[in-house]
């Protein structure tokens, strides 16, 4: 057995049409999982779908486009049945779209955006593990990766409530852990620190902001989408078949320093 061997596993992965999350798609596929690409749009969802068939499929299926609004129950529940109708089953979820439409002082959020980060960031995953884990639960196998943020570690002037929202990921994480262990489905997190996607373009792209974030990290730079991704392949693999209710900390040493 190889442990980060992912053949005969199916993965959802929600908010997988770039950043971290199409980098763990293509990164699960490489190692033999058969992938349900995931976002709102349909054009940007077949797209990564093809160019994953194109790259890993070695002339087979591999990836699987369903569009999906994390914010719809609806449409999550259809996620569910659509995998399901296409592959039987769901091993393998990744909870890693999410949402953050305010920079700046907690102070000044609008309720709408508070109540829609934590919707999408929190309620729409919580919903979702509910509608795979009983399959989980059946086959006594089942693994849950959800991507938070260091955020969720550290307090912000400018991301407030998007913090507490990553802050909630890992508890819910713990709590799946402890409810469902019993039957061998795990929950972890992965928090990366800065990364070079569209999603954290407003720290990345101001370089005075660039240089207060990387000056007293470790590696001196902030991390590409792909650096997260082999955190996942382990997360979701035999490897990692004693670790649940934790969260891996992936920041180029951020919160170590």
């Amino acid at each position: 057995m190889q442990l980060f061997d992912l053949s005969g596993k199916i993965a959802v992965i929600t908010g997988s049409t770039k950043g971290i999350g199409e980098a763990i798609a293509h990164r699960m596929a490489e190692h033999g999982a058969k992938v349900v690409v995931s976002s709102r749009k349909a054009d940007v969802c077949d797209k990564v779908t093809a160019d994953i068939n194109q790259k890993w499929g070695k002339g087979k299926e591999v990836a699987y486009a369903v569009p999906c609004n994390i914010n719809e129950r609806s449409q999550l529940e259809l996620l569910v049945q659509k995998t399901r109708a296409k592959w039987g089953k769901i091993d393998v979820l990744v909870c890693n779209a999410a949402v953050n439409p305010v920079f700046g002082s907690m102070s000044q959020i609008p309720d709408e955006a508070f109540d829609k980060i934590m919707g999408s960031n929190v309620r729409s995953n919580h919903q979702l593990c509910n509608m795979i884990i009983p399959e989980m639960v059946e086959r006594k196998d089942g693994a849950i990766i959800i991507v938070s943020s260091i955020g969720g570690l550290r307090g912000s002037p400018v991301l407030g409530a998007y913090c507490i929202s990553k802050a909630a990921d890992f508890q819910l994480a713990r709590n799946i852990a402890c409810e469902y262990g019993v039957h061998n489905v795990r929950a972890n997190c992965i928090a990366p620190g800065l990364v070079k996607t569209d999603f954290a373009k407003a720290l990345w792209d101001n370089p005075e902001i660039l240089k207060r974030s990387t000056a007293n990290a470790p590696l001196r730079r902030i991390g590409e989408p792909d650096e997260i991704a082999g955190a996942a392949v382990y997360l979701a693999s035999k490897a990692a078949a004693f670790m649940t209710g934790q969260t891996i900390v992936v920041d180029g040493g951020v919160t170590a320093a």
